[in-house]
Order: C-alpha cells, then structure tokens, then sequence
C-alpha cells in the first residue's frame, strides 16, 4: 500500500464516521499534519464520483451524501415540509446576496420593517447565524448564511447562487420591478449627456 492510498483511506474512514460535515483543520486533527491531506481529498472526490455515495464539498467544509439521482430511493413516504412567509423568503435572499447585513439594512432593501420571529425562523432552520456586529454606533448585530443552507439548497458556495439572468428565467422575480428596471434604462438611454470640462480649455 502506498502513502498515498494510506492517507486516503484514513481521510476516509474519518468522514464517513463524522455526524457532521468537517473541516480541512478538522479532519487534519484526526489524521497528522504530515498527510497531504488536499491530494487525498482530491484523490477521494475523483474515486466515489458517479458511485451511489459521492465525496462532496460544500463552503469550506467536506462530507459523504448519497448521490443526488438516488436520493429518491431513499426517501421516506412522510415527510416533514417547513414553509416560510414571503417576508422569512425576502429576508432569507437578502441575508444571501448582501451578507452580512444588519436588521436596519434588510429593512431599507425590503422597504417594510421585519419582525423578530422572521429571524429567528431562520435560524432555527439553520441557515442564518450571528456573524458580529457592525462598527457603527449602536453597534448593531449582523447576519450571514451557514454551511446549512448551502447543503439544503445544494450550493458548493454563494458564488452559486442564481443571478439576476436566471431569476428573470425562472419568471422569479416581480413584474413590478421588471418594468422599474426596463423604466430606468429607457431613463438613462434618453438623458442628455454632458459635457466634460478639463483644466486647459
């Protein structure tokens, strides 16, 4: 057996005992420093991909999860559906797009105060967490996302998250804001342009 296949197995045998999904400084405490803990990640990821469990990494964290084209096969009959409010969806992808983000600043995005309960939904559901506190005065709590809400929604990192394109594709977004955009280019497109002076004319 080679360094290689030993570092993998044992990068293995740790992640598929974690209850949760782990860390490179994690596993690494498990394992040694010593092991090329990247390559065995890597050589791992490439061993289970297209198997009936796959290696995946979702922010910084790494864990098994059954393949996503079977996950049907091990879905139960009953199943426990969570539902939120149209304020606990609009407050959930500001927190998203805009993290961290204070309470006030949600509020000014959506135009309408938030109550607490919407938050506190959220959390939860663990897919928002305190993430300090802004340096203004007051000092008032920030929120951001957690590793939960990018396994729930199957996101690798925020970078994944649908953009304005896609939404539009989705029909997701208000038609009252389409026409506010289509309204504000058509602003721009027709405003006079202006004149620039330099200091040698």
């Amino acid at each position: 057996m080679t360094p290689e296949d030993a570092a993998s197995r044992a990068v293995e045998a740790v992640l598929f005992a974690s209850e949760h999904p782990m860390t490179v400084d994690e596993i690494r405490a498990h394992v040694g420093a010593e092991i090329d803990l990247r390559g065995a990640l890597a050589a791992l990821e490439a061993l289970y991909a297209g198997r009936g469990i796959e290696l995946v990494r979702r922010g910084d964290r790494w864990h098994f999860q059954t393949a996503a084209d079977l996950a049907h096969l091990l879905r139960r009959n009953r199943e426990e559906s969570r539902k939120l409010s149209r304020a606990g969806i609009e407050t959930l992808a500001i927190i998203a797009y805009h993290e961290p983000v204070t309470r006030a600043e949600i509020e000014a995005i959506r135009g309408v105060q938030i109550s607490k309960g919407t938050i506190d939904v959220l959390m939860e559901a663990g897919w928002v967490r305190p993430a300090g506190r802004r340096e203004v005065p007051g000092r008032p709590l920030m929120y951001a996302t957690t590793g939960g809400f990018l396994t729930h929604f199957g996101l690798s990192s925020r970078r994944d998250l649908p953009g304005v394109d896609d939404l539009k594709a989705a029909g997701l977004l208000d038609p009252v804001d389409l026409a506010m955009e289509v309204l504000g280019e058509s602003d721009a497109a027709e405003a006079p342009e202006s004149e620039t002076v330099t200091d040698d004319e």
